[in-house]
């Protein structure tokens, strides 16, 4: 008796081994997902992978997954469409042939009550994610004030959206929080604080921000210095600043400065003549489209070895249509 025991055990494990190497794996066990990724990508160990549940695709057959890597504040999202039996994945872009291919991130653009430049109702439609202190957005912004609006007088409407990165530049925040409080008494009077905080970018501070803020006010046509402080003090506007530090997550930008055009993701500073080409293109497409713009009505990183990574359609001469120069939430650049 003392000899079957063993053997009975061992045919038993053998069996269980057995019957777990002939269950089928699917992409849909996280764990396996995980392990897959991990191989596919080569994501080293200090990476975190953080699979999401499965939703509908908008394609039959398959679901969607979304899968974030991490390492501290910097992500990458991935989305992977799963068979419906979880044996085959799918990465990449979908797109449907009768909606704009940017719809997904027009969806989740809100533009009402936004500061904002140019003709309502525009064909061409730009929302600027922007930190105050972030010294590339500083150039992007100077460049869009000196060209845009002077070009294009009615065919384009610029919206203006904070993402302060606060890990990067701690008064950024503040200062986001400050422009909402001059935007609640005058939309113009936003774009003369938006201009003045970037030409003073050099000599603000956490300390000194609200103090040099109210003295501008001063001197500023059509605001209220007293009621700006005020705002400033009640933090007023903290809210509004969250939930557009929210929308940017939610459209998975990861530095600033970052744009869309007509929905199109621009999240590398861009100069003029190649801003101004996808212009041009952008509104000859819509006289016929017409499925973008302003007030549409349409229904707006971390490096990964091994991991395609989702470009911007260029446009010539893609040699200079863009630079690295950008604020991250780790710096990398500077």
């Amino acid at each position: 008796m003392r000899r079957v025991f063993p053997v009975l055990s061992a045919c038993l494990l053998a069996g269980f081994l057995l019957s777990g190497a002939d269950t089928p794996k699917s992409a849909f066990d996280k764990p396996t997902l995980e392990a897959y990724l991990r191989h596919l990508f080569i994501l080293p160990a200090n990476l975190t992978v953080t699979v999401n549940d499965p939703k509908p695709a908008p394609m039959p057959g398959f679901k969607e997954v979304r899968v974030r890597i991490a390492q501290g504040p910097q992500f990458q999202d991935v989305v992977l469409y799963v068979s419906n039996d979880g044996k085959h994945i799918v990465q990449g872009s979908f797109f449907d042939i009768t909606q704009n291919p940017f719809k997904p991130d027009l969806d989740k653009l809100k533009t009402n009550y936004q500061p904002a430049l140019g003709t309502a109702g525009a064909p061409v439609a730009i929302v600027v994610f922007s930190d105050l202190q972030c010294p590339h957005c500083k150039g992007e912004a100077e460049m869009l004030r000196q060209n845009l609006i002077q070009n294009y007088p009615t065919q384009v409407r610029l919206y203006f959206k904070d993402f302060p990165i606060e890990s990067l530049h701690p008064w950024a925040k503040a200062a986001a929080m400050a422009g909402r409080c001059v935007y609640a008494q005058k939309n113009e009077a936003f774009w003369e604080y938006h201009d003045w905080v970037f030409a003073h970018q050099d000599a603000l501070t956490p300390q000194n921000l609200k103090d040099q803020v109210v003295g501008w006010a001063k001197g500023a046509k059509d605001v209220d210095a007293l009621k700006l402080g005020a705002c400033i003090d009640n933090k007023s506007t903290e809210a509004e600043v969250d939930a557009e530090m929210k929308e940017a997550q939610e459209l998975t930008i990861t530095g600033t400065p970052t744009m869309f055009i007509n929905g199109r993701k621009i999240s590398q500073t861009i100069d003029w003549p190649n801003l101004k080409n996808i212009i041009d293109q952008e509104i000859e497409y819509q006289k016929t489209a017409k499925n973008a713009g302003d007030d549409c009505a349409c229904d707006i990183k971390l490096d990964v070895p091994g991991l395609q990574q989702n470009k911007t359609p260029m446009v010539p001469p893609a040699p200079t249509l863009f630079s690295t120069r950008n604020c991250w939430p780790i710096e990398r650049d500077r």
